[in-house]
């Protein structure tokens, strides 16, 4: 009898945990659904004003900063919908089994310990269980908040001037644009037009810091490019390190030091000057360039760009810091150029294993394009998914053995592993990875994604085309590879690559 009501009461039991699970659940895939229902709208009207914006010749900083915020709205916005709308999907389930197949061919190989130094923040972690849902809820407050207070910015942008631009949503469908920095650009143009007072004797300097490939250069360019400045400067010219320490003590020698990249002889003779650096500036140098720049006309300007933070000492106003993208920028990014052309039948796979991609890919611009152009070439999921697999095992692969992104070492002039999508008994490296300015230089015609996947099989050490921009400085992207048998490889922690 015993037996009999403990079974009848475990039954009982289990039927109502399972009724409130089912309640629960059904309740949160309503909360879901209600959520994404209100997001989308809001979606829409916040791209209107964003692009709207985008337009007009905005000089208030504050403005620029509300800008900067609404946008940054957008990208999280359309992230966490496409996010939810992919789990929806259920691609989410084929992917964690090929990641819990992956992780463990992986930690066969390599110590468990160094696991912890992985990425946390997937696409699947921010949409899976309450989280996800509590994510949603924080993005759409977010966004209802900004649109409830709109209506002050949009009478506001009303009373600036139109300019002849696209906003970046347009012009990013066909590689000719720069995506993400409209706030910076903004705030270098109103730095440049500003008058200084007379009788100021101090060179203006805007220093402008951040890491390798965040796009430093390809900010300044735009700059450069814009109307509003060239009419303002009677020359824009451009050095490097080298070209600075060349110069010699003579103001009209001083541009041919230089690339001249901009002379109009009918404007007064105000220069504008753009240093391109690695690191810092030797004291001796910087002192004999402001004493030509004195010898010009009153209002020449100088921006120095560097990875090093040494270089703020410089600058007579608030530095620019450039950061790598959020992860919701990027992803919308990415989908530009990889989604482009993909028809609204498989957008929705494609989108899914898309964001994993693109979680990979360490926020990198030249991987952005050089990945996603494959991508967009081949719109099938089965190889997109191969992709997918290729790049976690090549980037869990260097997170055990060395602790960082293979990204960030190759950006440390530090040799990488790189995958390819047929097995091989060759073992294909990347020593370095290096610029050259396209229009000036030859590069060469093998190209990167060939290589990896499949349709090229070179030999020996050989350079290889990564991506070549079409905006801009007019970058080509190489890198300097070898192939090595694997018994001659030496691989030994933090020394690792040396006898190749």
């Amino acid at each position: 009898m015993e037996l009999l009501a403990s079974a009848f009461l475990g039954d009982i039991i289990s039927r109502s945990i399972s009724f409130f699970l089912d309640r629960y659940y059904q309740r949160q895939t309503a909360g879901v659904a209600e959520s994404l229902e209100r997001l989308r709208p809001l979606l829409l009207r916040v791209q209107a004003i964003v692009e709207e914006a985008e337009r007009r010749n905005i000089t208030n900083q504050a403005m620029l900063r509300q800008l900067d915020m609404l946008t940054h709205g957008m990208y999280r916005g359309h992230y966490m919908l496409e996010a939810f709308t992919c789990r929806g999907h259920g691609e989410v389930d084929v992917m964690a089994k090929d990641e819990v197949r992956d992780d463990s061919f992986t930690l066969c190989r390599f110590r468990p310990a160094k696991r912890l130094c992985l990425s946390p923040r997937t696409p699947k972690e921010m949409v899976s269980g309450s989280k996800g849902l509590n994510e949603l809820t924080k993005v759409l407050c977010g966004l209802e908040m900004i649109v409830a207070d709109i209506e002050e910015f949009v009478l506001f942008l009303k009373c600036y001037p139109p300019i002849c631009r696209e906003p970046c949503i347009r012009y990013l469908s066909s590689d000719m644009g720069m995506f993400g920095r409209h706030t910076e650009h903004e705030r270098i143009v109103s730095f440049l037009l500003q008058i200084d007072p007379p009788g100021t004797a101090n060179l203006s300097v805007l220093p402008i810091v951040g890491p390798a490939r965040v796009g430093k250069s390809t900010l300044v360019e735009h700059v450069c490019y814009d109307k509003r400045v060239r009419n303002f400067f009677s020359s824009i010219a451009f050095f490097t390190k080298d070209d600075l320490q060349g110069v010699k003590a003579d103001a009209n020698a001083l541009q041919e030091s230089g690339i001249i990249k901009y002379r109009n002889g009918a404007l007064p003779g105000k220069l504008l000057i753009i240093m391109e650096l690695i690191g810092d500036l030797e004291e001796e140098i910087w002192r004999r360039l402001c004493s030509l720049l004195g010898q010009h006309g009153h209002g020449s300007k100088v921006i120095v760009t560097s990875r090093s933070e040494r270089i703020l000492r410089l600058g007579t106003t608030q530095a620019l810091k450039l950061n790598v993208l959020p992860q919701e920028a990027y992803w919308y990014f990415f989908k530009m150029i990889a989604l482009r052309n993909a028809g609204s039948k498989d957008y929705t796979e494609l989108s899914s294993i898309g964001m994993e991609i693109a979680a990979e890919l360490n926020a990198s611009f030249t991987y952005a394009n050089s990945v996603g152009a494959f991508l967009r070439a081949n719109l099938d999921a089965h190889l997109w998914r191969k992709v997918l697999e290729g790049l976690r095992e090549f980037t869990t692969k260097h997170l055990l053995m060395f602790g960082e992104h293979p990204i960030d070492l190759l950006m440390k002039d530090r040799p990488i592993y790189l995958w390819r999508m047929e097995s091989s008994s060759e073992v294909l490296i990347a020593h370095r990875s290096y610029e050259v300015r396209s229009p000036g230089q030859k590069v060469p015609e093998l190209k990167m994604h060939d290589i990896v996947y499949g349709k090229a099989r070179p030999h020996g050490r050989f350079e290889c085309l990564v991506w070549k921009s079409h905006i801009p400085p007019y970058y080509s992207y190489l890198m300097s590879c070898g192939i090595v048998k694997p018994q001659r490889m030496v691989v030994k922690k933090r020394s690792w690559l040396q006898s190749i």
